[in-house]
């Protein structure tokens, strides 16, 4: 999965044709049978002059299921339906995750590990 930024002015959009290539580079490197799947981006969202990292490549793969998170987005549809063809065994299930957002993540974010804390 690659997001695939449209915007010529987005200040991702340099950033990710880079992906692209390195990921292309790597694919004709491979004896593997790799694919590139897009997914787009929601338009921009900001917090106090803060960009936010609204991303569709922020799903979670669980059992049965992929979580993929919306935005109250036109791409919202498109994302999930790229991703039930992706997934065909599992159920994509879409959430809003605007508020996560405002929070600088989304689902996969907040099913990554987290340090023991000890309390002495």
């Amino acid at each position: 999965m690659l997001c695939r930024c449209e915007n010529l002015e987005d200040r991702n959009y340099p950033i990710l044709i880079e992906n692209r290539n390195r990921l292309e580079q790597f694919i004709k490197s491979s004896e593997d049978n790799w694919k590139i799947v897009d997914l787009p981006m929601p338009e921009n969202r900001y917090q106090d002059g803060i960009r936010l990292p609204c991303s569709y490549a922020n799903f979670y793969i669980a059992n049965g299921v992929v979580i993929v998170p919306k935005f109250n987005d036109p791409e919202d549809s498109n994302a999930a339906a790229i991703l039930s063809e992706s997934f065909p065994d599992r159920e994509v299930i879409g959430i809003d995750s605007t508020a996560l957002a405002w929070g600088l993540g989304s689902f996969h974010c907040l099913t990554q590990q987290q340090p023991i804390i000890q309390i002495t």
